[in-house]
């Protein structure tokens, strides 16, 4: 298996004591108490309040300012203190805030996370292994009666659409910059944004050329949103959308227009592999020797730092309780096999791009 160094390093030789490993192991068990406890430290304020207070704030003070009971507010930061975002002085009886507890509270990445988990993966998960075992979101349930998460986008209650979006837009607009130069170094004046959901990308398109004209493909209800979400917007006009099932193979991409570059950011990932082997091969269909193909994905095992492999590793089990059943945050080394099955060949890879997305630049055999 390939790995970034970053991640062989940690991967492929045990890292800690034996001490050490009987922690995480209880950390694991006790992982939905782990969560609920932090969630709710950052929801009351109290990670913030111990931030805010250098000294230390005692039991009473927290229960106090927080407006909780000294009960409850002892049990919250005496399960912090063995989880390991709070320290405690122990002559004053005093609690500090901790390195972890820190980046609990301020780190974008994580304070998307845990909302998303919360909102929109929590009572889901509770019917993971059903999922693993028939291949479907046996988890959405606790969200609505659509086959597949994508489906329900616009009637999701308003909470979980927020998070479900801020999680989408977060990794994803970290590497929108760096995307558009990589992509408008061919100049294009067509482009064809395949699951182009709310014309986010599109509208950074138009933004960044005054050209180019862009059509999204998605499901008609995904192309209704975006169509709210751009009018009156400047650029916009040069911005259309073609409703279709992309899943159903008889449905064939537009060929009435040349593309330039065709597009597919966080897109693949939403599909098991039959199905993004489908999608590519009638992407094919419509390219010629001057198109291009760019995809641009969180792969897991290209990432810089460990801690994004841990995060897209776990998201991929989202995508089984949740969203379709059947897809994944994919290795490098399976999207290239599915790309080259398809007729298509990876002519240039950027890595580390954002919050770790890398674009793959492909061409048609044409």
């Amino acid at each position: 298996m390939n790995l970034s160094p970053a991640l062989e390093k940690a991967y492929t030789k045990e890292q800690l004591s034996a001490r050490n490993a009987q922690r995480l192991a209880e950390f694991i068990a006790f992982g939905p108490v782990v969560f609920q406890v932090s969630r709710l430290m950052i929801k009351f304020g109290i990670l913030e309040l111990l931030r805010n207070n250098d000294g230390g704030l005692t039991v009473a003070e927290v229960a106090q300012r927080c407006e909780l009971s000294e009960y409850a507010a002892k049990c919250l930061l005496e399960a912090s203190l063995t989880i390991g975002t709070v320290l405690v002085d122990k002559d004053s009886d005093r609690f500090t805030l901790s390195k972890t507890g820190w980046f609990l509270l301020n780190d974008p990445a994580t304070k998307v996370n845990i909302a998303f988990n919360h909102d929109v993966n929590y009572l889901g998960f509770y019917h993971l292994e059903e999922a693993l075992r028939e291949g479907r979101p046996a988890g959405l349930k606790a969200l609505g009666d659509w086959k597949t998460i994508y489906e329900g986008l616009s009637e999701l209650k308003p909470q979980v659409q927020r998070s479900w979006f801020d999680f989408d837009h977060f990794y994803s607009d970290s590497s929108f910059r760096q995307a558009l130069e990589i992509v408008f170094a061919r100049k294009p004046r067509t482009l064809l944004d395949v699951g182009g959901n709310t014309g986010r990308w599109a509208m950074q398109c138009v933004s960044y050329d005054e050209q180019v004209e862009v059509t999204i493909l998605d499901l008609p209800q995904q192309i209704d949103m975006m169509r709210r979400v751009t009018r009156g917007l400047p650029g916009a006009q040069r911005i259309h959308g073609i409703g279709m099932d992309l899943l159903d193979p008889n449905n064939q991409f537009p060929a009435d227009q040349h593309y330039d570059v065709i597009w597919m950011s966080q897109f693949l990932d939403c599909f098991g592999e039959e199905e993004i082997q489908s999608i590519l091969e009638r992407t094919a269909r419509i390219m010629d020797k001057d198109s291009r193909l760019f995809i641009m994905e969180t792969l897991w095992d290209r990432q810089k730092y460990e801690p994004a492999a841990f995060c897209l590793t776990q998201i991929s089990l989202y995508f089984t309780a949740m969203a379709n059943g059947n897809s994944k945050m994919y290795h490098s080394d399976d999207l290239f096999r599915i790309i080259r099955k398809a007729g298509l060949e990876v002519e240039a890879v950027h890595d580390n791009l954002g919050q770790g997305h890398s674009v793959l630049e492909v061409r048609g055999e044409k």
